[in-house]
């Protein structure tokens, strides 16, 4: 009797209880994947910011407000002044330009709510691929047409690594970027430091 429950066990109930952690794996994995890579986060912010109005129809450069990203690792979050180099004048009755001038008269930060991270364990440096011509299209998506920024593209490392490795299939302004653009580094110590 004890040999034949043993093989019911073995024969049944361990492929079904196998198949069965594998199977909510495979799913928790894949029905997971967007949240984990950051995909579709897109949080309210402290006050609302047009990049479609800015960037777009304004065409006001990305570096203008993130003034870090052609000359250092992080582009940076701009402050309440950079705002009012135009909201001194421009749309002055508007809620969130009366609640940003707030911040700027009190000397208070606003907190901006990150929404492009790569994780703490991993070296970015936005000078090194600013400076050759990547335009910021090819990591943080279309912004000049988002009302609302949110992540459009993955920061793991086999995204960094595919546009290392074939540089041509993931930056869209390849063409005219190539004579100034090598292939990206794919040794450990360039990103794992």
């Amino acid at each position: 009797m004890e040999k034949h429950l043993l093989d019911y066990n073995l024969k049944v109930r361990l492929p079904v209880i196998l198949f069965v952690i594998i199977a909510v794996f495979a799913v928790t994995y894949y029905s997971t994947y967007a949240e984990r890579n950051g995909i579709g986060y897109t949080p309210e912010q402290p006050i609302k910011f047009s990049h479609k109005l800015h960037a777009g129809t304004m065409q006001i450069d990305c570096k203008y407000c993130h003034t870090g990203a052609d000359k250092s690792r992080n582009a940076g979050i701009p402050s309440a002044d950079v705002c009012m180099n135009c909201h001194t004048l421009a749309r002055k009755d508007r809620p969130d330009i009366q609640k940003l001038t707030e911040h700027y008269e009190k000397n208070k930060p606003l907190e901006w709510k990150r929404i492009h991270k790569v994780p703490d364990f991993v070296y970015f440096n936005h000078s090194a691929h600013v400076n050759k011509g990547i335009d910021c299209a090819n990591c943080h998506g279309d912004v000049k047409q988002m009302e609302t920024v949110g992540q459009t593209n993955s920061f793991t490392m086999g995204a960094c690594l595919t546009c290392h490795r074939k540089p041509e299939t993931r930056i869209s302004n390849f063409e005219e970027i190539k004579s100034n653009l090598k292939k990206g580094p794919e040794y450990c110590a360039a990103c794992h430091r």
